[in-house]
């Protein structure tokens, strides 16, 4: 896998570039001046992210991920995650018949769901998954591989099927190993 390197991340024109951002040389990314990439975060090969996003600290985006912004955005927090084949959307068409769709068609002739998406901090989301417009996946919860997220969730759960539903709580062991790991960020000469 190569990563662009720091000169050819700030010719993209991101609204805001962290501190030792690493892209994939195949991630596209569209709508850069949108898009804000927090320290110590990594994009990896094929993935697709356009309109508003934000990504915050320590963030991973695997492989052939799809993060779709759109106008109302998607908020990844610090620490948060996305494996392989992850499907975030902002928007989606009405598929009822009542309207036309696409992005071909003008907006008067079709009707679309848009908003928002917030994924909090320590969220880790499983192999292809999906994740619909208007979902808050809470700080600290697991989400299962190949979960479909249409409703947002409780913090610290684990969350498994289609629809997602609540199984188990997820163990907050890991607040304190983010405060011994910060603190020794913090104290690194060599960043």
């Amino acid at each position: 896998m190569a990563y662009l390197t720091r000169e050819q991340l700030e010719t993209v024109g991101f609204k805001k570039l962290g501190k030792n951002i690493k892209v994939s040389d195949k991630a596209s990314i569209y709508n850069p001046e949108l898009i804000e990439l927090g320290d110590y975060s990594r994009i990896d090969d094929f993935c697709i992210i356009s309109g508003n996003v934000r990504i915050g600290r320590f963030v991973h985006v695997a492989p052939q991920c799809l993060l779709a912004g759109g106008e109302e955005g998607i908020v990844m927090s610090d620490f948060s995650g996305l494996a392989y084949q992850v499907q975030v959307f902002t928007q989606s068409d009405d598929y009822s018949g009542r309207t036309l769709t696409n992005p071909n068609i003008p907006s008067k002739y079709k009707r679309e769901k848009k908003s928002s998406i917030l994924l909090g901090k320590h969220v880790i989301v499983g192999a292809g998954s999906i994740i619909f417009p208007g979902v808050e996946v809470s700080e600290g919860c697991s989400v299962g591989a190949m979960t479909l997220v249409n409703k947002s969730t409780q913090p610290w759960g684990i969350y498994v099927g289609n629809p997602a539903r609540r199984v188990k709580e997820r163990k907050k062991d890991l607040l304190a190993l983010e405060t011994e790991f910060l603190k020794e960020i913090d104290n690194d000469p060599i960043q």
